[in-house]
């Protein structure tokens, strides 16, 4: 089977030869670079440049010529084998034969995430060394792997949100083929594959957009990365590029969906918004496979999350941060910066949060100096949220990359893991940490050749932390992991022999243990359709949670406290989980402190 998203830009392959297309609406001139080789291209009308070269082929190398002097890559590159600075590679996408043909995805309540960093997921960090562990975590129970963004971006190592060519695997990693075949070998193992795309800035190098298009950017709003995506000036190009590369993804090399950073960042007044136009554009052009769109957003809009008889009309999910945050401070005390929307009260907080989705559904935000924050959410189904405890940004953006593993007693993070696992939303896992691993996960860029940037970037890593406690005092800020170094990278690399030995191997055991629970006891309730939820606090330092489905009740009960405690009414038969060293006397549950118990009932 072959594959291919027709575009209109980029470079299109026929018999005839090769099309090469670029919008630059505020280029005086255009040339297309072969090999060295300048050959003019025409205006083709409302800013495009269009060329057909009939011996141009897979392989072949390009760039363009902006008025004479600068040269730029391909801003819809399908491949840059020497960076964001180098040339473009045509690239024959029906040259892979896929033999997956029978993959239609896997409905979203079965969705089990384990979010990847290609490049630190492996000692080699490449596509090809991930494909080689998915037996591994397929075996574990996870049902999807999501991948943090892949697209080219400068260097040799990058969290993936700096990137600039937005259609072109990292070098880095390896070729569009490797991809395309780790996503083949994913489905043969019955994983979906999910990709994190950056559809709210470029990042700092290797962007020349603003050189040749300069309507691709306004200065009506601002973001916290630089000059804005002009969603809104009645360019429709700027907004086909980034549909275009929703489809593009998830047709030409077979994704199962899609996780979109940080939407709140995306300024859009027009209506409909572009999040709206590309989660129809995927609607329509998938309507016989799975395919999930997951929102990252800040600002809690329940509205993008809306089901029609029980199917997510627009976006399927949203990654939960309330539900992490009350988690974190629930398990850590920390309160200071975001943290500190949930100190007052994190069990009423989690409580809200795995009952309802948002913490803030409405809200005013001590952290946003009082602004609201959120929409109602109550009325959602807990898959339309996913559920961590622990993400790249949650670790990363810690000054030292610490993990839960280093902050929280095993037998509090054993509780909370049964809780992430077992409760209705989606879970998802960061790499490594079903057995608990110990490597960091440090900020890490590389700018080696662009000294200024790198700079910028070591200083306001700095700043960043400079009003943490500890962190003002200069010598001690000088000890945060410079992001350029290529330590700082190689220590956030998870060493997969950890889980081999102890303390690691019993925590592996547990969470497959805990994900074989919920298949056979959580997956029937939530294949049977979401009724409501309820929670309450017996006590301050206890938690109980039940959520209504149409088949049956699944029940949460947590001792936070350093008491034990004793609930009376409790049927043994409907128990599916408790914490060491829990136990069940009679109908009696009786939880000592930091334990937890899941119960299942049908309904009659």
């Amino acid at each position: 089977m072959r594959r291919r998203h027709p575009m209109p830009f980029g470079t299109e392959l026929s018999d005839e030869g090769t099309t090469f297309s670029l919008w630059a609406p505020t280029a005086r001139s255009v040339a297309l670079d072969l090999d060295g080789q300048r050959v003019d291209m025409p205006e083709a009308g409302d800013g495009w440049r269009r060329l057909l070269v009939p011996e141009a082929r897979a392989g072949t190398r390009y760039r363009y010529v902006i008025d004479g002097t600068l040269v730029v890559p391909d801003p819809a590159s399908r491949r840059q084998p020497d960076g964001v600075h180098g040339p473009s590679l045509v690239v024959d996408p029906q040259a892979f034969d896929w033999r997956d043909g029978g993959w239609r995805g896997r409905p979203w309540e079965e969705a089990v995430l384990y979010e990847a960093h290609v490049g630190t997921a492996t000692p080699d960090g490449t596509f090809a060394a991930l494909a080689g562990q998915l037996p591994d975590i397929a075996g574990l129970g996870i049902t999807a792997v999501e991948l943090m963004p892949v697209a080219q971006c400068p260097g040799l190592r990058n969290w993936g949100y700096d990137g600039v060519l937005p259609f072109a695997p990292h070098h880095a990693y390896g070729t569009p083929d490797d991809l395309k075949r780790l996503v083949e070998t994913a489905h043969s193992l019955g994983l979906m594959v999910l990709l994190d795309v950056v559809y709210n800035h470029f990042g700092p190098s290797g962007n020349y957009l603003h050189a040749y298009a300069a309507p691709f950017f306004t200065d009506r709003h601002a973001t916290p990365w630089g000059q804005a995506i002009d969603f809104e000036g009645g360019n429709a190009p700027v907004r086909d590029f980034f549909i275009h590369n929703a489809l593009y993804w998830i047709e030409e090399f077979h994704l199962d969906g899609l996780r979109l950073d940080a939407v709140h960042a995306i300024a859009d007044d027009s209506d409909p918004h572009i999040l709206d136009d590309i989660a129809r554009a995927v609607r329509e052009s998938f309507p016989d496979r799975h395919v999930h769109l997951v929102l990252e957003n800040d600002a809690n809009e329940a509205r993008h999350l809306e089901r029609s008889g029980g199917v997510a009309r627009r976006y399927t999910a949203q990654w939960d941060d309330d539900l992490h945050h009350a988690w974190h401070v629930v398990l850590t005390s920390e309160s200071s910066g975001y943290y500190a929307d949930y100190g007052d009260a994190p069990l009423r907080a989690l409580g809200r949060a795995l009952a309802e989705g948002f913490v803030y559904q409405g809200e005013p935000s001590r952290f946003r100096k009082g602004a609201p924050r959120g929409e109602p959410s109550r009325h959602l189904p807990p898959v339309a949220f996913v559920a961590f405890l622990q993400n790249h940004d949650q670790i990363g953006n810690r000054a030292f990359g610490e993990r839960l593993t280093t902050l929280v007693p095993e037998q509090r993070l054993a509780a909370a893991r049964a809780a992430l696992l077992l409760s209705p939303q989606v879970p998802m896992l960061f790499m490594g940490e079903e057995w608990a691993s110990t490597s960091p996960f440090l900020y890490f860029v590389d700018y080696a050749e662009e000294p200024d940037i790198a700079r910028a970037v070591r200083e306001g890593r700095r700043r960043e932390f400079a009003e943490g406690a500890g962190f003002s005092d200069p010598a001690r800020a000088e000890t945060i992991p410079d992001p350029n170094a290529q330590d700082t990278f190689g220590r956030s690399r998870i060493d997969w022999n950890e889980r081999e030995h102890p303390p690691h191997a019993p925590i592996l055991g547990q969470v497959r243990r805990l994900l074989a629970l919920r298949e056979a006891h959580v997956l029937p309730l939530l294949r049977s359709g979401f009724r409501d939820a309820r929670w309450d606090l017996p006590t301050p330092y206890c938690l109980d949670v039940s959520w209504h489905f149409e088949a049956g009740t699944l029940r949460f009960i947590l001792n936070v406290g350093d008491a034990p405690l004793t609930l009376s009414g409790v049927d043994q038969s409907t128990a599916i989980s408790m914490s060491e060293p829990a136990r069940l006397e009679g109908d009696e549950c009786i939880l000592p402190a930091w334990c937890a118990a899941f119960f299942a009932s049908p309904r009659p």
